[in-house]
């Protein structure tokens, strides 16, 4: 019996998706891909500007060039040169037999969008046309019009309820084997867990009875060894989730930490006050955050040149600065080494858009709020980093702040899915919070 000939199918791409990833075009396999007009008018808009938006769609453009060297972009071009890829086009505005500004009672994109995505089904009647887009309301504008819609899950992790925590507990561990970790550089793998496989770096609670100790594996020796609550810039760990944060920011062999948790559960002051312990080892530290304008806004309506603009996005990281300066007084030397390193810049506070297209050697790097930046975003950033680096990136990934990013597909949940055991990585997710006992009641019960 020979095998079911796969359906073949186009895609038709919203402006949200190539905004997302510049290459998403080559990431439908054998199908082909429908770029109506409409998509390359609204891409035009987005082209100056130091954004990652802005990059993503001046990559596009240069892309979709380089593709239509040799053909008119009415025609079907082959994508990517290969027999294996499917072919493109641009489809320009027509009316379908369904008009959507009709419809819906407004001549806007997103309407001319879908009018391109309904002519080029009644012209395909063989194939299955699928409307891809990031923008929700959109994919249900054509659900609406009996237009099959998706989002675009390239790098999209399929269950971030199980997503790698960074830490596991053990109960009924050898007495004797717990107290050998307390007392030794550490103890081999499969004494401690012989029938666990453990990540690289991945931290453990190992109990039996009320004997416990807190510790990780060490994927050097392959080792478990000992995780001291250790305090760093004044800045107590107040649960083994923090001692673990701390521990994987001071380990000289770990080059990238992420750290993910709900509002209050100290993901940025730890980061921030573990980086600051290490301030010799360094030449700067950079603590830097996406912009993410309340609704959507752009900076540019607001009042005042640039700094006072970015000013109060960038306040939270200054209250976290200003929480460990205040464990000292004004008159001990702490207090004034922390004013003296923001001066000299030793300690820099900046928006994410500021480093763009730097590379980092000598800088410890902290991404505050990283769960609104995209998978490619992630990787430009991680790729920037040069000798003696470490980028640690904190977030929350059930808190998203744009409109085209959720729990699955933004960069932070991409990353940790990814990276999850490799021995120059290693995550923890704080889950208690420690702010206040009005913020845990907000986030256990609002």
């Amino acid at each position: 019996m020979t095998a079911k000939k796969k359906e073949k199918k186009i895609f038709v791409l919203d402006t949200s998706v190539i905004l997302y990833e510049h290459n998403s075009i080559l990431n439908f396999d054998e199908h082909d891909v429908g770029i109506p007009i409409t998509v390359l008018e609204e891409l035009d808009t987005f082209k100056k500007g130091n954004d990652t938006r802005n990059y993503e769609a001046r990559e596009f453009t240069r892309l979709l060039d380089k593709l239509s060297k040799e053909y008119n972009l009415q025609d079907w071009i082959p994508l990517n040169g290969s027999a294996k890829k499917g072919v493109f086009k641009v489809l320009m505005s027509s009316e379908s037999t369904v008009n959507a500004s009709e419809v819906f009672g407004e001549d806007k994109p997103d309407h001319r969008i879908l009018n391109a995505a309904l002519q080029l089904q009644e012209q395909e009647p063989a194939k299955k046309v699928i409307l891809v887009t990031k923008d929700i309301n959109l994919r249900l504008k054509a659900k609406s019009l009996n237009l099959t819609a998706e989002d675009y899950t390239t790098g999209k992790i399929q269950n971030v309820s199980s997503l790698y925590t960074g830490k596991s507990t053990h109960q009924k561990v050898n007495a004797e084997l717990i107290n050998q970790i307390y007392e030794t550089k550490g103890v081999e793998q499969d004494a401690v867990l012989p029938k666990h496989k453990l990540k690289d770096n991945e931290f453990l609670i190992l109990k039996n009875g009320k004997k416990s100790v807190l510790a990780y594996k060490n994927p050097i020796d392959n080792l478990i060894e000992r995780v001291d609550k250790r305090s760093v810039y004044g800045i107590k760990p107040r649960n083994a989730e923090q001692a673990f944060a701390i521990n994987a920011i001071l380990n000289t062999d770990i080059k990238l930490v992420t750290i993910s948790g709900v509002a209050g559960t100290g993901k940025t002051l730890i980061a921030l006050a573990a980086a600051m312990e290490q301030k010799k080892e360094y030449k700067q530290i950079y603590l830097a955050r996406p912009i993410v304008p309340l609704s959507n806004k752009d900076i540019g309506y607001l009042p005042g040149d640039f700094k006072s603009k970015v000013n109060p996005y960038m306040e939270p990281l200054w209250d976290n600065l200003k929480f460990i300066q205040n464990q000292w007084n004004e008159t001990d030397k702490e207090y004034s080494k922390i004013t003296d390193m923001v001066n000299q810049e030793k300690l820099v506070i900046t928006p994410l858009a500021f480093i763009r297209g730097r590379s980092f050697s000598n800088i410890i790097f902290i991404v505050d709020e990283a769960q609104n930046l995209t998978p490619h975003e992630v990787k430009t950033i991680i790729t920037r980093a040069g000798e003696n680096c470490k980028i640690i990136l904190t977030g929350d990934v059930n808190q998203i702040d744009t409109p085209y990013l959720d729990s699955q597909s933004n960069g932070l949940s991409y990353l940790i899915d990814r990276v999850d055991s490799h021995p120059l990585y290693a995550h923890i997710t704080l889950e208690k919070g420690e702010r206040s006992e009005l913020a845990n009641l907000a986030n256990e019960l609002l």
